[in-house]
């Protein structure tokens, strides 16, 4: 054991240079120097050790990794991960609930099932709640400038970490000391010369803690992000428009944030009667009411003045493309990210350390204008503005009203403005703890304390009290809304009051003290036996006040979140490494976590490393975990959302429509999801198990092969939509359109659940990773990796649902999603690729780096799980995308820097240097007509040039 202040130094200087994890990243050191025998702390473990190869399999991912894919967030970069999937967070959602965080999702199981760690601790989570339910950690707040590495451990972890732990960690390494002074700054532009990113650093220290005793360092970083609107996008086909009846769609077939608007659909005739049902009609700038004799829409006169979508709609309607209009492809953003950390060197024995982290982050997104129907929720049911005695209707005496009696309107406003969303959001991170030596002992003791505060702005939005006033009253206050062709006649003062401005607040607070110390025991043939022991106590708190209006259900198609509670954990852990032989490791660890109110939880972990021989090592791992429920699900409040869901009543084998209804009920629908918080919940639990395989047969290749499963059970989540709907009960809300001689089976508006333990899921797959190092002498070096995920099976158990009167609704099933579109349920329904493959090369010569990055995503059939009937169909009724696929897809990033001098370097990148377009998806409602995964796709070509000066 080396000893202080020296000692210490080259200590803690391992501990944050060293590439834990994973022997590819030691193979680079090894060409330049003696392999050390210094003990070196690995992510997942809290005992120090001379191998880095632990029985857990960890993907190291260094800075020069990030670098050359010219990644400007850790966020972004992070996303690019092959074993990141359904439930991650990308900022470009910016009309989800968490709106301005983004988060991942390791092996898909959601964000909040992904623990993420800074330097080795916690954060506080994001103000909003992942689809109102899930609490997550924005890792935008990360300083992109300060990280020095990124673990990703991928097995389960609650046994050293605890809650949240169970589809692994990312641990997040920012630098530990520095000296000197580095300043650096980029232009980004796209290849149609807008989303243009402006972005500053420096980072600068002074002391050496060897010679000194201290070192105290800063980054400061900042950065500004020009929007893009989709319709800067009309060149790259189905990306930049709503309208994608050129590609064989029919009007209206994608999902709500992407389709074009305003078809008018005649009802169905009762055979029995000859009278035809009433149609629908999507909202128009011009606007729609429904005829008091026929039943039928009928559009109002303007829609020339408005669209120039051709052809126009054949039922009558008026087309327009909402979506290429108005939204935003990317968001307006803006940040600063300031990190510093100093450590003093008290004794020979003992150190002293700091940490304080700030970041503030503002984000705005622009979406489509509010329509005047529709249905939401709020904690008192569902509102239909759609049908029924709740319906949005001209006044009789209305003077755009034609017919003289109260008419049912459909009527986008346009005039009103699109709807936006403006987040401000800021991060507070501060550390202060001393670790050192007593007598056997090496010990770190810490206090954390992290907020995060929030505040979300809303424009664009329509009182659902005061448009029925406006538009029934010619005594309101600000007199009639005219509509369409004579919305000029409006004043300013009946848009402030139709339309005020509505915000929400949110906060987080964590509060954390830690002790952990290790300690040889004694020597066993392979080497010390360590055990490290462990408390911790933690107090979390997050808050979110409701939308203006929306506890009263009174904002037009905004759904419901709000949360209130705390979490208060105390813990004890404990963990063994036995190498009982030169080739044979044990390592073995239990914690217990006791939450307020009497829940605990005992996680245990075990697992091996067998070395037959140097080149070659087998490993495993078997892992208990859980996540106890979050405020949001246990707490106060509740939340009303939309999801997509298909409509067994209206569509009963999922492709043919049931008689007197048209092949539109055959897709999937938006429908409201309202959801109560239950006080009773248990903790989600899992069981995950890893085998592996690990070769470097020569001092420049190296392989890992790691098989995985992952099975989580008493899952937290709203009661099933799909059996919900199935069951058709009082909870399922539906339009007054019935089928004939079908009661209850008009269009899907709203569903009541409430949030439950039930379900499970397993995951299963393996990863893999390749490295290799060309020496190739005077031209410098080549350095190949490829990282593979493949999963094999995502498989969701559902239990049976039961009707009121106790008759069974839906019987239990398995679905499998590996593969397909789904699951849904969770963020942008982004699908479950089987297979999603990362390859990069890296040619070092002289003064110049080259890299390139490909970036692969496999194909995945369009259903919502496996064996289901395609989930969206083109004009003719045929399966759509072709063949129900949605295509592969990759993109080749290409990036390379230049050293002139010892202080500068000039550096580039060029993202989709190919400008590939991202394949048409139908089914997502995270990008219109994209897939969120594949998003440089939607963006094209990206362009960033940069310079970089280090002060000698």
């Amino acid at each position: 054991m080396l000893h202080a202040p020296l000692g210490q130094a080259v200590r803690r200087a391992l501990l944050a240079t060293t590439l834990v994890g994973a022997a590819p990243a030691v193979l680079a050191q090894e060409a330049q120097a003696p392999r050390t025998l210094d003990r070196i702390v690995v992510t997942g473990s809290n005992i120090p050790r001379t191998d880095t190869e632990t029985a857990s399999p960890v993907q190291v991912i260094t800075r020069q990794e990030i670098d050359r894919t010219g990644k400007t967030t850790v966020a972004e970069y992070l996303q690019t991960l092959t074993s990141d999937g359904a439930g991650s967070i990308p900022k470009t959602f910016g009309n989800g609930f968490a709106s301005g965080g983004a988060g991942v999702s390791l092996r898909g199981l959601g964000a909040g099932s992904t623990l993420i760690l800074l330097n080795g601790r916690r954060m506080a989570p994001f103000g909003l709640a992942d689809d109102g339910q899930k609490v997550f950690t924005d890792l935008s707040t990360i300083p992109l400038e300060a990280v020095e590495r990124i673990d990703v451990l991928k097995d389960g972890a609650s046994a050293i970490y605890g809650s949240d732990a169970i589809a692994g960690v990312v641990n997040v390494i920012l630098r530990k000391d520095f000296t000197g002074a580095v300043i650096k700054g980029s232009y980004g532009t796209s290849g149609d010369s807008d989303g243009n990113q402006r972005k500053a650093s420096i980072t600068a220290g002074t002391g050496d803690l060897a010679k000194d005793g201290f070192n105290f360092f800063f980054s400061l970083e900042a950065a500004k992000t020009d929007a893009i609107n989709v319709s800067d996008r009309r060149n790259r086909k189905w990306i930049g428009t709503g309208d994608i009846r050129p590609w064989g769609y029919d009007i209206g077939a994608a999902t709500a944030n992407g389709f074009l608007q305003g078809n008018i659909t005649p009802g169905a005739i009762d055979p029995d009667t000859g009278i035809q049902g009433p149609g629908n009609s999507g909202s128009t700038p011009n606007g729609a009411v429904r005829d008091p004799v026929t039943l039928q829409y009928v559009s109002l006169p303007g829609c020339s003045q408005f669209s120039s979508v051709a052809p126009q709609d054949p039922n009558g309607g008026c087309l327009w493309d909402a979506a290429g209009l108005y939204r935003n492809l990317t968001p307006k953003e803006e940040y600063i990210n300031f990190f510093s950390r100093g450590t003093f060197a008290i004794s020979d024995e003992t150190e002293f350390y700091t940490e304080l982290s700030y970041s503030k982050k503002t984000n705005d997104f622009n979406n489509t204008p509010s329509g005047v129907s529709g249905s939401w929720g709020y904690p008192g049911g569902p509102v239909n503005a759609s049908s029924g005695p709740g319906a949005t209707v001209l006044g009789a005496d209305h003077p755009d009203n034609p017919y003289g009696v109260p008419v049912r309107l459909r009527y986008s406003a346009f005039d009103v403005g699109p709807r936006t969303n403006h987040n401000e959001s800021s991060f507070m991170r501060f550390l202060l703890g001393m670790n050192g030596m007593l007598g056997e002992w090496d010990y770190d003791v810490a206090y954390l304390h992290s907020q995060t505060d929030l505040t979300n702005t809303r424009t664009g939005f329509l009182r659902y009290s005061r448009v029925a006033d406006v538009l029934t009253n010619p005594d309101s206050p600000v007199g009639y809304w005219r509509i369409g062709a004579n919305s000029g006649l409006n004043s300013q003062a009946l848009y402030d009051y139709i339309s005020p401005t509505i915000s929400a607040r949110a906060s987080s607070k964590l509060d954390m003290i830690d002790a952990r110390a290790q300690r040889s025991l004694m020597d066993l043939r392979g080497g010390a036996l360590g055990l490290a022991l462990g408390l911790e106590y933690r107090r979390q708190t997050v808050e979110l006040t409701p939308q203006t209006f929306t506890d009263i259900g009174d904002i037009i198609g905004l759904g419901y979140s709000a949360y209130d509670g705390k979490e208060q954990v105390a813990s004890a852990y404990a963990e063994l490494q036995a190498p009982v032989l030169e080739s044979l490791e044990l390592n073995a660890a239990v914690r217990v976590d006791s939450y307020e109110g009497g829940e605990t939880s005992t996680t245990p972990k075990v697992g091996f490393k067998w070395k037959p021989m140097d080149w070659i090592a087998l490993r495993a791992t078997y892992a208990e975990g859980f996540r106890a429920p979050n405020p949001a699900e246990s707490g106060k409040g509740g939340l009303a959302a939309f999801s997509n869901a298909q409509d067994p009543i209206r569509c009963p084998d999922g492709v043919n429509p049931a008689p007197g209804g048209t092949p539109a009920d055959c897709q999937a629908q938006a429908v409201a999801i309202i959801t109560s918080p239950n006080p009773d919940l248990k903790p989600e639990q899992a069981k995950s198990y890893t085998v592996g395989l690990v070769l470097d047969p020569t001092p420049s290749t190296s392989l890992t092969l790691d098989a995985f499963e992952i099975k989580r059970t008493d899952e937290i989540l709203g009661g099933d939509p799909a059996g919900v709907i199935a069951a058709n009960g009082d909870n399922v809300l539906r339009n007054d359109n019935d089928l004939p001689g079908l009661p209850h089976s008009g269009t899907l508006l709203a569903v009541s659940t409430g949030y439950i333990n039930a379900n499970a899921t397993t995951v299963r797959g393996f990863d893999f990773d390749a490295r290799q190092r060309f020496d190739l002498g005077n031209a410098g070096q080549l350095t190949l990796d490829l990282q593979w995920t493949r999963i094999n099976s995502f498989k969701r158990d559902l239990d049976a649902t039961f009707n009121p009167d106790g008759s069974l609704a839906t019987a239990a099933e398995s679905r499998e999603y590996a593969g397909t579109h789904g699951n849904c349920d969770v963020t942008n329904c982004i699908g479950t690729p089987k297979d999603r493959a990362n390859f990069g090369a890296t040619w070092d010569v002289n003064a110049f780096k080259l890299s390139t990055v490909v970036n692969y995503r496999g194909s995945m059939d369009n259903t919502p799980w496996r064996g289901q009937p395609c989930a969206s169909q083109f004009a003719d009724g045929s399966p759509a995308p072709s063949g129900c696929e949605l295509k592969s897809f990759y993109t080749i990033d290409l990036s390379g820097s230049w050293k002139p001098t010892e202080s500068w370097e000039i550096f580039g990148s060029v993202a989709n240097v190919t400008d590939r377009i991202a394949p048409l998806d139908p089914l997502t409602y995270g990008g219109v007509n994209y897939n969120p995964l594949d998003f440089s796709g939607a963006l094209g070509r990206y362009y960033t040039i940069g310079v970089k000066y280090t002060f000698k």
